[in-house]
C-alpha cells in the first residue's frame, strides 16, 4: 500500500510538472533546450559552430537517464555525425537527430548544421554556424490520470506536430582556448493556442522560447602526461532562473579523463571517460541533485552514457584529444 501511494504520488508530480511547463494560464511558459552533463563531447547539439572542428569526421550517440526511479522522469537520446568538407577544411557539415521525453511527451529534433572557418592566427581559428531542420511533438493526455473525463485541454493527445526551427553559433579555438556563443533555436514556436484548440474559450499558451548559450574553457599542461581544464557553460532563457554548469577535468596520457561538475543550485557531477585508440572514447557521467529532490527515495540521481568515434580521411591524421 505504501509503495502504492508512492507511485501515485510521483505519477501525479510528474503530469502536473508537465502541465505547468507546457500549459500556462494567460501567459507564455518558458521552455528549456534538452540538458547535457557531458556537452563538451556533444558540443554540436548545442552550437552548430562546432561542425567540423575537429578535422575528422566525428559520429557521438549520447543517452541521458535524469531522476532514476521518479516515474515519468526526463530521458534523452541525442545522435550526432559532422566533418570537415575539402582540403582547407573551411568548411564544416553535419547532422543531428535528439529525442527527449518526458511523462507522456516526446520531442524530436532533427537539424543539418553548416559552418565557416576563418583562421585568425597560425593556431586560432573563429568559426560561424547555421542550423536548420525541424521538430516533432507528441502529447499524449490519454495517459495522464485525469479526475474527470470532462477536460477539455485533455481530450485530444498531440500527434507529431511539426515546426521548423532555425539555430546560429560562433565559436573561436586555438588548441588551447575555446569560446562560444550559439542559439540552437532562434524560433518561438506556440503551442496550444486558442486557434489550433478545440474549445474555443480556453485561453492557454505554451511558446518555445530561445536558449542561449555561452561556453568557454581552457586546457594548462600540468606536464607531459597531465592536463587540467576548466570550463564553464552558461543557459540563459527568458522566463526561467540562469543556469551556470561549472566543470573542472583532468586528462591523463590522452587515454582517462576524469572531474567533477557543478550546476548552480541544481546538480553536482561526476564524469569519467576512456581513449581506447585514437577512435573510440567512450564516457559516463552521474549527477546527484543538490535540491531537496536529490534526498528523495524515489530519486536515485542521473545516468549518461556517451560514445564517440572519429573516422580520418586518407590524407589526415586522427589528431591526439584536444580535451573539447
Amino acid at each position: 500500500m505504501k509503495q502504492n501511494r508512492i507511485t501515485y504520488k510521483t505519477g501525479f508530480l510528474t503530469a502536473l510538472t508537465l502541465l505547468m511547463v507546457l500549459v500556462g494560464i494567460n501567459t507564455a511558459n518558458a521552455q528549456q533546450d534538452a540538458q547535457y552533463t557531458q556537452y563538451m563531447f556533444n558540443t554540436i547539439s548545442i552550437n552548430p559552430a562546432y561542425a567540423g572542428s575537429r578535422s575528422v569526421t566525428s559520429v557521438v550517440g549520447l543517452h541521458r537517464s535524469q531522476w532514476v526511479g521518479l516515474e515519468g522522469a526526463p530521458t534523452t537520446q541525442t545522435i550526432a555525425i559532422h566533418s570537415p568538407v575539402g582540403l582547407r577544411e573551411k568548411v564544416g557539415v553535419g547532422l543531428s537527430v535528439v529525442n527527449d521525453e518526458i511523462g507522456p511527451t516526446q520531442e524530436t529534433y532533427f537539424d543539418a548544421t553548416f559552418s565557416y572557418t576563418l583562421n585568425v592566427s597560425e593556431r586560432a581559428k573563429l568559426s560561424f554556424g547555421l542550423k536548420a531542420g525541424g521538430h516533432l511533438l507528441d502529447v499524449r493526455f490519454s495517459e495522464l490520470n485525469q479526475y474527470t473525463n470532462t477536460d477539455v485541454l485533455l481530450q485530444q493527445d498531440i500527434d507529431n506536430k511539426f515546426s521548423p526551427n532555425i539555430g546560429a553559433g560562433v565559436y573561436y579555438h586555438n588548441g588551447l582556448t575555446y569560446i562560444g556563443f550559439s542559439a540552437p533555436n532562434l524560433l518561438e514556436t506556440e503551442h496550444f493556442d486558442e486557434t489550433n484548440s478545440s474549445n474555443t474559450g480556453a485561453s492557454f499558451l505554451a511558446r518555445e522560447r530561445i536558449n542561449y548559450y555561452l561556453m568557454a574553457g581552457h586546457i594548462f599542461r600540468l606536464s607531459d602526461q597531465w592536463k587540467f581544464k576548466p570550463a564553464v557553460l552558461g543557459k540563459y532563457v527568458n522566463g526561467a532562473p540562469l543556469q551556470a554548469d561549472l566543470s573542472a577535468s583532468f586528462l591523463y596520457n590522452d587515454k582517462i579523463s576524469f572531474g567533477a561538475a557543478y550546476r548552480w543550485s541544481a546538480a553536482v557531477s561526476a564524469t569519467v571517460g576512456f581513449q581506447f585508440s585514437d577512435a573510440l572514447m567512450i564516457g559516463f557521467a552521474y549527477d546527484r541533485e543538490s535540491t531537496p529532490l536529490g534526498d528523495a527515495l524515489f530519486n536515485a540521481g542521473t545516468f549518461e552514457v556517451f560514445l564517440r568515434f572519429e573516422l580520418a580521411r586518407g590524407y589526415d591524421k586522427l589528431i591526439s584529444p584536444r580535451f573539447f
